[in-house]
């Protein structure tokens, strides 16, 4: 099932997803002093665009310095990338079949408001 609905998912959200996330640690690379932010984008576009049979949970050895640098990312990025998986949410919403697509949406919007001191591991 979880492959059905990553296949789904790619189509209709996941590569839109992915492109944003892309673009954002592209450009924080770009910016040298921002890598670690990029680096960090590109680990959860990676989750964005195949989602489902995995979850994204904190990671112990993280300390204040994540709370620290996700402040910075929300100003940087964050805010955007949170409002497109909003507005990817309600747009799949609209449809039954993507419902559950929708709800996967709202369930990103916290891991793109603070992606350090995250990892992706398998559910």
């Amino acid at each position: 099932m979880n492959t059905v609905l990553n296949i789904i998912w790619v189509v209709l959200a996941g590569l839109w997803l992915w492109v944003g996330y892309a673009l954002a640690g592209l450009i924080m690379c770009i910016l040298i002093v921002t890598i670690p932010w990029g680096i960090a984008s590109f680990r959860i576009a990676g989750y964005a665009i195949w989602p489902f049979g995995r979850r994204v949970v904190q990671k112990p050895t993280s300390g204040a310095w994540s709370f620290i640098g996700n402040v910075v990312w929300v100003i940087l990025a964050g805010w955007w990338l949170a409002l497109e998986h909003l507005l990817t949410g309600v747009l799949l919403c609209i449809t039954i079949i993507g419902i559950p697509l929708g709800i996967a949406n709202f369930k990103l919007v916290p891991v793109s408001l603070a992606p350090l001191g995250k990892e992706v591991v398998a559910a």
